[in-house]
């Protein structure tokens, strides 16, 4: 069983490439959320967060679920 908070390896394909992120469990689970609501796969979430990162892929996702929910935080504010 997977304790909250806990980081985990996970595989993944990015751009027809196979490699792995190291993850919370939590951040995973918001990424597949974030997929699903665009209707992609989170493969290909990832590959367009891979493609414009400026740091190590799994900080560059943390930032992109931190983004993404500050974002709707912000649409409901208003």
């Amino acid at each position: 069983m997977v304790k909250r908070g806990e980081i985990q390896k996970r595989s993944v394909m990015l751009s027809g490439h196979a490699t792995s992120i190291s993850i919370e469990t939590e951040f995973w689970d918001i990424l597949k959320d974030i997929a699903a609501h665009k209707g992609v796969s989170i493969n290909y979430l990832l590959s367009e967060i891979d493609e414009g990162r400026t740091t190590n892929l799994s900080s560059a996702a943390r930032v992109y679920v931190l983004k993404y929910l500050i974002s709707k935080e912000q649409k409901f504010d208003n």
